[in-house]
């Protein structure tokens, strides 16, 4: 992870990728409220994904995830309300090969986990952009 400031939404950014690279869904749901929203468009359309049983859904895809590494390429967060909003060059090893990719992510935090999340991809892995 490269570029991530020191701050408490830092640290919690980096716990959360951590727990990607471990496949710990069960620990990264817990960064999530019980309601918590999630807006994908990895898949080139928007996807959303509410409650824990949906995100598990979503999250079964970090299964296929090795070799991740991001670094932040824009990073803004706010105290109150709480909330993040990064870009992030991403570099990961999948079933077809490397993968390089950008995304955008905006967190929405309630009570200390995150209660909105857009985790928007801004170029896919064939350079095409959304």
């Amino acid at each position: 992870m490269k570029n991530v400031p020191d701050s408490p939404l830092g640290h919690m950014y980096k716990k959360h990728i951590q727990l990607i690279l471990d496949k710990n869904i069960e620990a990264l749901l817990d960064q999530y409220t019980d309601d918590a929203l999630l807006i994908s468009s990895f898949m080139k359309k928007p996807i959303v994904y509410r409650g824990r049983n949906q995100l598990r859904e979503h999250m079964q895809g970090i299964l296929g995830i090795d070799g991740l590494e991001t670094e932040i390429i824009f990073w803004s967060e706010t105290a109150d309300p709480q909330t993040l909003m990064i870009t992030e060059q991403i570099t990961m090893q999948t079933k077809d090969g490397v993968a390089n990719m950008r995304f955008a992510d905006s967190w929405v935090l309630r009570d200390g986990k995150i209660a909105i999340h857009f985790a928007g991809m801004v170029q896919h892995p064939d350079g095409s952009l959304a």
